[in-house]
């Protein structure tokens, strides 16, 4: 992993390049401010002021320049001001003129992330470095980025590489990190006590054998909170096989899970005061002889029957033993994360994850945290009368409901059967993955609703 420490420093005077940050409405009387060589510059460069631009402004000397950047507002910066500057300026230190960082921080930061395991290499540019004079965000800001990063190559890796033993491999090396403590569970030792989770995973090949990870950290007298993440390492649909168009894309189907072990690892990294249960129930949804049928019935670990109406609804299977797991040891709070329903991107799109609570509180939290740090989500309801929808005649329940209509809550709604009365409880439905680059943000894997879930934790027990 890139390290981000050395690409945010205390400005202690220290030589740099200057950038000017402006806006459309500023920008005509900043402008007019300028020497004629840096108006012609600008002129020649197209730059207008609005959001993205980027313009390089000629010093006194052939060797002296400084930078002009577009924001949204000037006033209040956003994680993503600084995201151009720091994806395409070239290696050395910069400060801002007359003002500080903050938020963009994570932009500048999060801009300079590249994923070459696969390339051959080439030339890569060195750090650009940002000045700030708020050390005390540096730490926070890199552990973000860090944590940013981690979700970004779990789920840019192919499945290959990236199958359940390995992202059991990555958990174990998170919790060397912090020294966390690792228990698994792993392929026929799973019939008896985890079976939805077998079911699920049992037509993979031997070496990518299904298992259930569990992590533990902290003070056995504070708060306990669970944190689970869908592990489906690449789901084929199972016999409900998916065309070959929406297979594509799924390696990115254990985005829940490279979510979950990232907020574990900022958990860890800024040592909050809680016990953490982070369960990662890792599979690959393959298509065999012993692959799991539509119209089977299945038990699961908390008891109830569970009809198969379709396998490629299999994320909600492996999520509900995890949810039991997770209730048994009186959690506080359980949050979990997956990419769990097309459903969800109909009605949202890429870029904003659904939320689901069983509390107006949590939500509200939830929100306004992704709110205050550019990671917006989107509460959908938990209709109970959709419930209807998940009946079975021979079963307790069915994985799929009837028709096509409101998946992403028919879904929350069997998810909600498998967590404990009386524990508060946050499902987000995201993409983990984005179609289109923007600044600081390329195309591919990439964390949504990471910093929400992180900012309403510290929040609530920072």
């Amino acid at each position: 992993m890139t390290d981000y420490s050395d690409r945010l420093k205390p400005d202690t005077g220290q030589p740099a390049r200057s950038i000017h940050l402006v806006d459309d409405k500023g920008f005509a009387a900043w402008l007019k401010e300028q020497p004629a060589r840096s108006r012609a510059a600008i002129a020649a460069q197209k730059f207008s002021g609005k959001g993205t631009e980027m313009a390089i402004l000629p010093g006194d000397k052939a060797d002296e320049w400084s930078v002009v950047l577009g924001v949204a507002n000037v006033e209040k910066l956003s994680s993503w001001c600084l995201a151009k500057g720091g994806e395409a300026l070239p290696e050395g230190s910069y400060r801002l003129e007359n003002l500080q960082p903050g938020p963009a921080m994570l932009g500048w930061l999060t801009a300079q992330y590249r994923f070459d395991r696969y390339k051959k290499s080439d030339k890569v540019a060195g750090p650009r470095v940002l000045l700030t004079s708020e050390p005390g965000r540096i730490d926070e800001m890199v552990r973000l980025t860090e944590a940013t990063a981690l979700v970004r190559d779990l789920v840019n890796t192919p499945t290959a590489d990236m199958g359940p033993p390995h992202l059991q491999a990555a958990a174990e090396a998170v919790a060397k990190e912090f020294g966390a403590k690792i228990s698994v569970t792993h392929g026929d030792e799973l019939e008896n006590g985890f079976p939805l989770i077998h079911a699920v995973g049992r037509a993979a090949a031997k070496d990518f054998a299904p298992r259930l990870v569990e992590m533990r950290w902290g003070n056995s007298k504070d708060p306990k909170v669970a944190i689970i993440g869908k592990g489906v390492c690449f789901d084929s649909g199972g016999l409900d096989i998916k065309p070959s168009s929406a297979m594509r894309l799924m390696k990115k189907d254990m985005g829940g899970a490279a979510h979950a072990l990232a907020l574990a690892r900022l958990i860890m990294g800024a040592r909050l005061p809680v016990q953490l249960h982070l369960l990662i129930p890792a599979v690959e949804n393959a298509i065999g002889g012993n692959a799991f049928r539509p119209g089977d019935v299945l038990a699961s670990r908390k008891g109830m029957t569970v009809e198969i109406g379709n396998t490629d609804a299999e994320g909600r299977l492996v999520l509900a033993d995890a949810l039991t797991r997770a209730g048994e040891e009186g959690p506080e709070l359980v949050l979990d994360f997956a990419t769990l329903t097309g459903a969800a991107r109909v009605a949202l799109g890429p870029d904003l994850p659904g939320l689901f609570a069983n509390d107006d509180t949590l939500a509200d939290q939830l929100t306004h945290a992704g709110t205050e740090a550019d990671d917006p989500l989107w509460r959908l309801p938990l209709w109970a009368p959709y419930g209807d929808m998940l009946k079975s005649d021979i079963a307790d329940i069915n994985n799929a409901g009837e028709g096509s209509f409101a998946g992403a809550t028919t879904a929350a709604l069997f998810l909600q059967k498998f967590v404990p009365e009386g524990v508060k409880w946050a499902h987000f439905d995201t993409f983990a993955w984005r179609p289109t680059a923007k600044p600081g943000r390329p195309k591919g894997g990439d964390a949504l609703g990471l910093r929400a879930a992180w900012g309403m934790l510290s929040e609530r027990y920072g």
